[in-house]
């Protein structure tokens, strides 16, 4: 079933973005950290999990910055009925 709009979204509604982004920031530090840290412990499977959590973290980072550098992104208003929901012929 596709959801249909209401009308009675926020027209403001904005993705919280740029606190995606300083979490993923906190998070990389802690990942580059903790696979220093591992590594010179002689602790390679700890020091590999970080490093892996240092990919993801990266991955996301990237991701939120291509985000927020499309800027905001259409949102129909109050004066836009809402959509009728598409109807499926079943045979």
């Amino acid at each position: 079933m596709v959801p249909m709009r209401t009308g009675s979204e926020p027209t403001t509604a904005r993705s919280a973005l740029r606190v995606r982004f300083w979490l993923s920031v906190w998070g990389l530090l802690w990942a580059v950290f903790g696979t220093a840290a591992f590594a010179v412990a002689g602790r390679p499977g700890w020091a590999a999990a970080c490093g892996v959590l240092w990919l993801v973290v990266t991955v996301d980072l990237v991701m939120v910055l291509r985000h927020i550098r499309q800027g905001p992104h259409y949102q129909p208003g109050r004066d836009i009925p809402p959509y009728r929901p598409p109807e499926h012929h079943h045979p």
